[in-house]
């Protein structure tokens, strides 16, 4: 089954720690383990956009943030074993495909380093911990299949996003095999995403932020590739597959070193185009042209991915229709933006988790 947030007691009390806590994935996964009852402790570099959803949501006042770049192992190996978390969730990330053309060493730094450092410091963790590592579905070489990426699919992109994001997964199965073998005290999963969408995300040369910012003062969005598909899925679809992830690991250690996908329903596929006119019901006043794409280097046309072994192992479905994950997107944005009606939107998301919860105990049988 999954756990709903009334009855999702296992992280209730638990220390649980967050690299990338301050990103837009890691903000929401925070929030919602406080929901939960969870002490959560965050590591990350700095806030990666202005503004910032971690302050935004005010989590600063309310999670313990420890200031550290992944790269630096031995502040990292402090932090880790001084805390003892029973729970960890590696987000932290350089998570732009673009920025990795534009920084190819800080992306692998980041991705890779970063990675094997989390492991590392792991490895001399002295108790029992379940960590789930996020990697991404451009972890896959990308080939363009219809069918949807399996688990068991090739890895490794060649642009330095992709690569350094199938090397991480390369080094999880390394200290896999070697370190975290099944008598050990630390169990690891592996979650692979694809794009996500939600309020509070502000990041650059991202479809949503980038209308939201071009929209919120009356601006024309210019759309690059309106017929790219992308398998657009709400950022509490994502983060409902690694908390159910971390929650059966738990317990279960047969899904030690299980890779797993989180994806939208592969018979759901839109282009930009599609969110964009969907989005139009929302903000009826959003305007849109499209432009020849001067990047110099390409972007994939079609990527998805195959969640069947989530279905069947963990329990994990997309819930959400694709106008309910878009309408929720927009309100969180329109209500951010309407300074008049005082709405805190600490509590409206909160309220979000609260009403996706409670359509997952509808919609996904028992």
């Amino acid at each position: 089954m999954f756990y709903s947030v009334k009855n999702l007691n296992i992280f209730k009390n638990k220390t649980v720690i967050i690299t990338g806590n301050t990103g837009f994935k890691g903000s929401w996964l925070s929030l919602w383990l406080k929901v939960l009852g969870a002490k959560v402790i965050g590591i990350s570099k700095d806030n990666p956009t202005k503004p910032s959803n971690f302050q935004i949501l005010k989590l600063n006042k309310v999670i313990k943030n420890y200031k550290c770049d992944l790269t630096n192992f031995k502040k990292l190996n402090r932090i880790i074993l001084k805390n003892k978390p029973d729970f960890f969730f590696h987000l932290a990330a350089q998570a732009l495909v673009k920025k990795s053309y534009a920084n190819p060493l800080l992306t692998w730094n980041s991705n890779l380093i970063g990675t094997v450092n989390v492991l590392e410091s792991l490895r001399f963790l002295n108790k029992k911990c379940t960590a789930v590592i996020i990697t991404s579905d451009k972890s896959y070489k990308n080939l363009e299949i219809k069918r949807g990426y399996v688990e068991d699919d090739q890895l490794g992109g060649y642009d330095p996003y992709s690569a350094s994001k199938g090397a991480a997964e390369f080094s999880i199965r390394s200290y896999v095999k070697c370190y975290f073998n099944k008598k050990s005290k630390i169990k690891i999963g592996i979650a692979r995403a694809g794009n996500v969408i939600g309020g509070g995300d502000w990041s650059d040369d991202r479809l949503i932020p980038d209308c939201i910012k071009s929209w919120s003062f009356g601006k024309k969005v210019k759309i690059r590739n309106p017929n790219s598909t992308r398998p657009w899925q709400n950022v509490l679809e994502a983060l409902s597959g690694y908390i159910l992830l971390a929650a059966k690991l738990y317990s279960n250690s047969k899904l030690h070193g299980e890779a797993f996908n989180f994806g939208p329903n592969n018979k759901h596929n839109y282009t930009v185009k599609s969110i964009i006119n969907e989005i139009n019901i929302v903000w009826p006043s959003a305007k849109w042209s499209v432009v020849a794409s001067k990047s110099k280097f390409k972007e994939s046309n079609l990527l998805k991915l195959n969640c069947q072994k989530a279905r069947s192992k963990l329990n994990w479905k997309s819930v959400l229709t694709f106008r309910e994950n878009v309408s929720m997107t927009i309100e969180w944005y329109k209500s951010y933006y309407n300074k008049e009606s005082n709405i805190d939107i600490k509590k409206f998301s909160e309220n979000q988790i609260k009403k996706f919860s409670e359509l997952i105990e509808k919609r996904i049988k028992l």
